[in-house]
């Protein structure tokens, strides 16, 4: 009785260091991965620990079923609506670019490692892949929000490109251990078994899971476990008929989280904190894996190979992929140097060695190294690379509060509330010519910390509060009503005046450069600026792409769908 309660307490103690260790590292810059992967050397047998972990199939049991979890709640928290702006791009890098990535790397890992041409390809398949799920954690706990084009590529290209770099280390396993391989052979039956079947299970499976939980009625508690419960079927029956797991359990995520789902934000707050756990843990054991003593030897090939693999092939594949799309440079540079290395090259590593190949421990010693180097470089300079290329977004809304609601028969709803100003819309305008999307419904109206007993929706005031139910498609349109904004003048006195001032998008290009100072071509004066915009762009805008126009930049700020619809003009500093 005493062992199991020392057992409960010390995993539990490291629970919660592991916790308190991510929320101080965080304020500092530092990987999550990079924190867990070091408390787990610290436990593990050469660490005060001491713990020594070395059941390799017990490993890749927990590690597969870690990142099961952790994809499918990607997938849940991947709207739809970035697939127009990301997928093709996102697709390129995950298929492609990892071939490329990969294939780069272990030409490199052939001459400079001395390996046989299918050993140095295994090694560059092993680390071709990227988290960029590791990236989002970091950008989102230094308050930043990226592009939307940048953040739909990165977000789409993370759950999708795992199959891929796993299809190629199990192939290439399967053609090492072969004694005449038939290459090609090999490679599209692969393929078409793996993708093939993860995506017509992933899909059908999804559907099935969805219709389950929208018709069964159970426990509100049980939502959340029958959705983990059919992810994992879904992802253990893909593997045993020889799909990719990993595909399908990301798509069925795709479909829960983009489809009408009973208790949905629920099932959504659960997996938020059941894939922390599963993180958490997973990186825990990997760490524990390693012996730190057989690092030193493999520096100097693992630091080189992560070099070429940073520096170079990543580098060439995202710039090769994203040609055909038109990608600023600043993009293509800040997705390239994204490339970072975290959960998935570690698991892989651990495919050679349930395959009893024998350079196995090699491998996976100079795939750890790998991937901290990249955590310890790439990792620590996300933030600050975005603000440097200039693709980190102003916040998108100054809500007081915001709380999804879980609304009987799958209606996805949302409780806002906004702390009304003097250049709030409403109050500026006195409600002239407003009125509220069809979802929304106020609740509740404060003022002076006092609830109203009537809603004086035609008396608003700077300082009241104002809460409303609304459905999240309409909460654009809601903000523009409600959020305060900066007054537009009519005309500058001062050019040197620094600044951002709201437009719409049909307002005519003439009629700005004459208040603004801007020198507009005469044949060009009758655009309006999203004409002038996407003529400039030469490829489908998103918000925050701009262009300098004289003294001004004209940024995109609002969009609704294809169209758009708010643009910001900034009166540039003269250096």
């Amino acid at each position: 009785m005493d062992f199991s309660s020392q057992i409960i307490f010390l995993v539990a103690v490291v629970l919660l260091g592991s916790i308190l260790s991510s929320v101080v590292t965080s304020r500092l810059g530092v990987p999550l991965l990079l924190v867990f992967l070091g408390i787990g050397m610290l436990l593990g047998p050469e660490g005060p620990g001491g713990v020594a972990f070395e059941n390799i199939t017990l490993a890749h049991l927990i590690g597969s079923a870690a990142l099961a979890i952790i994809l499918f709640d990607g997938g849940m928290r991947t709207p739809a609506r970035n697939f127009r702006i990301g997928l093709k791009p996102a697709v390129g890098l995950a298929t492609v670019g990892v071939l490329i990535t990969s294939g780069l790397t272990g030409l490199f890992a052939v001459w400079w490692l001395g390996l046989t041409w299918l050993e140095g390809l295994l090694l560059g398949a092993i680390v071709g892949s990227t988290d960029a799920a590791a990236v989002f954690s970091l950008l989102r706990s230094r308050g930043l929000e990226l592009k939307s084009r940048v953040g739909a590529t990165l977000e789409i290209e993370s759950g999708s490109n795992d199959p891929m770099a796993i299809f190629l280390t199990i192939v290439l396993i399967e053609l090492i251990l072969m004694d005449q391989p038939d290459f090609g052979v090999v490679v599209l039956v692969e393929f078409v078994q793996q993708m093939g079947l993860g995506a017509l299970l992933g899909v059908g499976g999804g559907l099935a899971l969805l219709a389950l939980i929208n018709r069964v009625p159970m426990s509100a508690g049980f939502y959340p476990l029958f959705a983990l419960a059919g992810a994992l079927a879904i992802f253990g029956l893909t593997g045993m008929v020889g799909g990719s797991g990993f595909l399908a359990v990301y798509l069925a995520g795709l479909l829960l989280g983009n489809r009408p789902l009973e208790a949905s934000q629920n099932i959504k707050r659960f997996h938020d904190g059941i894939a922390a756990l599963a993180q958490i843990g997973m990186f825990l054991m990997l760490g524990m894996i390693v012996t730190p003593s057989e690092l030193p030897p493999v520096a100097l090939d693992a630091g080189l190979l992560a070099l070429v693999l940073i520096l170079l092939a990543r580098p060439l594949a995202v710039a090769l992929c994203l040609y055909p799309f038109r990608f600023p440079w600043r993009e293509q540079l800040f997705i390239a140097w994204v490339g970072l290395r975290g959960a998935v090259p570690i698991i892989l590593a651990l495919f050679p060695l349930l395959a009893g190949l024998e350079l196995a421990e090699y491998f996976f010693h100079v795939v750890f190294f790998v991937v901290l180097i990249s955590l310890m470089v790439q990792g620590w300079t996300v933030a600050s690379s975005a603000r440097w290329l200039g693709l980190e977004l102003p916040p998108t809304t100054t809500r007081v509060q915001r709380t999804e609601l879980d609304i009987p028969g799958q209606q996805e709803m949302e409780l806002v509330g906004y702390r009304l100003a003097e250049t709030t819309p409403v109050v500026r305008e006195a409600w002239s010519g407003f009125r509220l999307p069809g979802s929304a419904r106020v609740v509740a109206h404060l003022r002076e910390g006092q609830l109203l007993e009537t809603l004086e929706l035609l008396d608003l005031q700077a300082g009241d509060h104002l809460y409303i139910m609304v459905a999240p498609a309409d909460l654009p349109d809601l903000d523009r009503l409600f959020v305060p904004q900066e007054e537009v003048p009519e005309r500058l006195t001062e050019r040197s005046v620094f600044g951002e001032f709201a437009l719409n998008g049909d307002a005519l290009l003439g009629a700005v450069g004459m208040t603004y100072g801007a020198p507009v071509p005469s044949e060009r004066q009758g655009e309006t600026l999203e004409a002038f915009l996407r003529a400039e762009l030469q490829t489908e805008p998103v918000v925050g792409d701009f262009v300098d126009l004289g003294p001004t930049r004209l940024v995109v700020r609002e969009m609704d769908g294809a169209r758009i619809t708010r643009v910001g003009l900034k009166l540039l500093k003269k250096e």
